[in-house]
């Protein structure tokens, strides 16, 4: 199994894993989305493990091995992209399984488990002309960036309230929005799938300052983000550059 199939796999089995807690555990709120966080990282550890037991992993759900830092090979994974989504009964929540290789997202799946949909490096769907109506700009339900409102108005984008970091990345790739920004309050396992994905489809993945994507630092932080159309990069780059 080629590692984009087997990130694949293990997204696609946590989405399944997730959707069958939340119809049969009973459990509502905080307590439904604890044990989705709990099970998913566990099933991910061991499938994980099992595959590859000389990588090194970084989840969200996990104690930080620090040693890490000194390897090729680091899978980084969100085994619950959005819990206060998916404890509340929304769509917008993902499964993120990425692989950073020497620093760079080389390999990742997105699975957005209640649309039936999973994206991968090796298995991406096609490509959409440019909205007619205008930039669409996906922002956060709860908590939008002044950023991305700023740039919004700048460029008389539409602003498309969505749940989780996953769920935003993939209505980049699939052609429902044209730029996902974000600036503040993420950590790498937040955008290593999305990011990893984003660039294999053809899309521009950066920091908002346009500097490249980094991938397993010591200190996991990695708190904004660009995924945007290649032909737009530019000018939204230039409108956050503007402050």
């Amino acid at each position: 199994m080629t590692d984009a199939e087997l990130a694949r796999s293990v997204a696609v089995e946590a989405g399944e894993l997730l959707r069958s807690i939340r119809a049969s555990s009973g459990l509502e709120g905080v307590a439904l989305g604890a044990l989705g966080d709990r099970d998913a990282n566990t099933l991910i550890l061991d499938r994980l493990h099992a595959a590859r037991p000389d990588d090194f992993i970084l989840s969200e759900e996990s104690v930080d091995d620090r040693a890490r830092c000194a390897a090729s090979r680091v899978w980084i994974v969100d085994p619950l992209d959005g819990t206060r989504e998916y404890a509340s009964g929304s769509s917008e929540w993902a499964v993120h399984i990425g692989l950073a290789i020497d620093g760079r997202p080389a390999i990742g799946a997105v699975s957005v488990p209640d649309r039936d949909q999973v994206f991968a490096t090796d298995d991406l769907p096609p490509r959409h002309p440019p909205c007619p109506a205008g930039l669409r700009v996906v922002v956060s339900r709860s908590r939008a960036p002044d950023i991305a409102a700023c740039v919004g108005e700048r460029l008389g984008a539409i602003m498309i309230p969505m749940g989780s970091a996953g769920a935003k990345a993939m209505a980049v790739v699939e052609g429902r929005a044209d730029v996902y920004l974000h600036d503040g309050g993420q950590y790498e396992w937040d955008n290593c799938a999305p990011a990893a994905v984003a660039l294999a489809a053809g899309f521009h993945a950066s920091r908002i300052d346009g500097s490249p994507l980094v991938y397993n630092c010591r200190n996991p932080l990695l708190p904004d983000l660009l995924i945007c159309r290649q032909e737009v990069a530019t000018i939204v780059l230039e409108a956050i550059a503007r402050g």
